[in-house]
């Protein structure tokens, strides 16, 4: 979701990086903290809750939110939670707890040092959850509800790529079959440079998938997955450059991965006009224009039906 990543690689900077000073103060006693600030629906924000969320946007900006500004965040996350569970979107403690795996995984670093991080500058992992539990279900309630009216049609992505098309005119759909000679984790850089020169001759013996397959299946310590087929919209354009230069039957050229050393059977290469990367690109532009309109015009629906009580 697209909230849901801006915010954790935002976070990830942080983390990554040195940790910034927390320097927020006025929150007063531990029994004041606990105290309820408003109800929404019946379910309290307390000034607790205010304080965690202040230090966890301090820590994605590097600035002290105005309390209101925070305060508005949990409401809106209230009536979120609330609209999506009458549609059934109620994810368990188990779907929370893996997204925040992800999250962590998205950063390069375990859900451990994720949550070592967080209580570093004295914020509770539930307080992450509870925002990413948030746009979980948010994001699969206005996907879901307006499915239909989120829809791009191709005429319109057709039109808005117009200007881009002299410089994106080609596509091509690929039928390809990824393969690894895998290299333990930890090994030594001359273990691999060895897999990796035992890649490159294979490479020059390999002519056709048939070859390949023969070879890395009977083979010792490599894999090779059945074929898959994508278009060029589908891939990153690094890969793309790189089967494009490569005849059909033969590999491409080694990289070396936390897997090991793996290459790319390119077993089949023809032109489509299914889709093209400009037509892609500007197509998930429409959509995510369209759902953040819709996304906002909801939400303030079912914030204006909300019960708000300030304390």
């Amino acid at each position: 979701m697209t909230t849901t990543t801006t915010f954790s690689r935002r976070l990830s900077l942080l983390i990554l990086g040195c940790a910034a000073a927390l320097t927020l103060a006025g929150y007063g006693s531990a029994l004041h903290a606990q105290t309820v600030a408003v109800m929404v629906n019946g379910d309290p924000i307390t000034n607790y809750d205010i304080e965690q969320r202040t230090k966890l946007v301090f820590m994605t900006t590097h600035k002290a939110p105005a309390r209101q500004e925070v305060v508005d965040e949990l409401i809106d996350e209230k009536v979120k939670i609330k609209e999506a569970k009458k549609f059934g979107v109620d994810p368990t403690s188990s779907d929370i707890d893996q997204a925040y795996a992800e999250m962590s995984t998205r950063m390069r670093i375990t859900s451990d040092q994720l949550t070592k991080a967080l209580e570093a500058q004295g914020v509770r992992p539930e307080t992450l959850k509870e925002r990413i539990k948030a746009d979980m279900v948010w994001g699969s309630l206005v996907r879901g509800r307006f499915k239909e009216s989120l829809q791009v049609g191709e005429k319109e992505v057709v039109a808005a790529a117009k200007e881009d098309e002299k410089s994106d005119t080609e596509s091509f759909e690929y039928k390809m079959q990824p393969i690894v000679l895998i290299v333990q984790r930890g090994s030594a850089p001359a273990v691999v440079e060895a897999r990796r020169k035992e890649a490159e001759a294979l490479r020059n013996r390999v002519q056709t998938c048939a070859e390949a397959n023969g070879f890395f299946k009977t083979m010792q310590n490599a894999a090779i997955r059945d074929a898959v087929t994508k278009t060029s919209a589908d891939l990153p354009a690094p890969l793309r450059e790189m089967l494009d230069k490569t005849p059909i039957g033969h590999l491409t050229e080694p990289e070396v991965t936390k897997q090991g050393v793996e290459m790319v059977a390119l077993c089949g290469r023809k032109p489509t006009t299914i889709d093209t990367p400009k037509k892609k690109e500007v197509r998930d532009k429409m959509f995510a224009a369209k759902y953040e309109a819709k996304s906002k015009s909801y939400l303030q629906e079912v914030r204006k039906a909300a019960m708000i009580e300030y304390r």
